[in-house]
């Protein structure tokens, strides 16, 4: 089938993997949208193929402004034949967002994989990565990060996560490496972070942008950085963290292979809101503490 036909009116169609590209919503999200919520209605080939017009691909266009402003998919049908400009939707407390949150929490608590991975594939399923990391995961995850501290079995519960999370997430990133041809970046978290949870967001969230992703999910040898990035060849080198980092590592070692290193060397996680002052005045490319607000302020350092 080619990439472009035509309805009996003249007018272009396209298939779905050609609408994935133009919008960067992936094919499963699209056919979920289509299944479980009617908001699209492609038309189909005598072998059933989906194709779609532009007033499909629009319509896509309008479902994600919907999505960026914090409207859950489920209501999203019924504000779609609103006129172009509606009126901003009325803020409620989080509603499906919170929800969600409040499941995974408990799937979480219970160390329930099989409920983890119900509401994980549902959650990439319908929305596209990006919302999904920042109106779920990100604050997910920020909020364990508060209630852990000496709770009792945070240290199992964080385990737990990271294991899920880098089972899947780790998957993702193995095929989109296959099918992209982006820039590289190697993902990695520092020294202090007991475990892998942003560097696993952010490395979801650059795959999801087209970019290479070579994630290192155990912090890596200051004196191996100058190999590594000689062997690589990235574009740029992201370190996560949730801790504050010990005084000599963002003070110093860092600071120091920022200055080594011929590629940019970025700070990202809650450590760049904790330690702001400390990295103010070097080298180190400070991305912000979220993944998503990270990956916004990589692409200008990468070109």
């Amino acid at each position: 089938m080619s990439d472009k036909s035509t309805d009996p009116t003249g007018a272009p169609l396209y298939p779905i993997r050609e609408v994935s590209r133009l919008t960067g919503v992936n094919s499963v999200t699209l056919r979920a949208w289509e299944r479980r919520y009617g908001l699209i209605r492609p038309q189909r080939t005598p072998k059933g193929h989906r194709l779609y017009a532009r007033d499909d691909i629009q319509r896509v266009e309008r479902i994600l402004q919907w999505l960026n402003r914090g409207v859950p998919v489920s209501q999203v049908r019924d504000l779609l034949d609103q006129p172009e400009t509606p009126p901003e939707p009325v803020a409620d407390d989080g509603g499906d967002w919170e929800a969600q949150r409040r499941q995974l929490l408990a799937g979480i608590e219970a160390l329930d994989g099989a409920r983890l991975e119900s509401l994980f594939n549902q959650g990439l399923a319908l929305y596209p990565v990006a919302t999904c990391l920042h109106e779920l995961w990100e604050p997910l995850i920020g909020e364990l990060e508060e209630r852990w501290g000496d709770q009792l079995g945070a240290g199992l519960q964080r385990q737990f996560l990271s294991a899920f999370l880098r089972t899947r997430i780790g998957t993702r990133l193995y095929h989109a490496n296959l099918r992209s041809s982006g820039a590289l970046v190697v993902v990695a978290c520092l020294p202090d972070d007991p475990g892998s949870l942003w560097s696993l967001l952010f490395a979801l969230a650059a795959a999801d942008a087209g970019y290479q992703v070579q994630l290192f999910d155990a912090p890596l040898p200051q004196g191996d950085w100058p190999l590594a990035v000689e062997r690589l060849r990235p574009s740029a080198v992201v370190m996560l963290s949730g801790r504050a980092e010990r005084n000599d590592v963002v003070r110093r070692q860092l600071p120091r292979l920022a200055d080594q290193l011929p590629v940019p060397v970025c700070l990202a996680g809650p450590v760049t809101r904790i330690r702001a002052g400390d990295i103010e005045d070097t080298a180190l490319e400070a991305l912000g503490d979220q993944p998503t607000q990270a990956l916004d302020r990589l692409r200008p350092l990468i070109g």
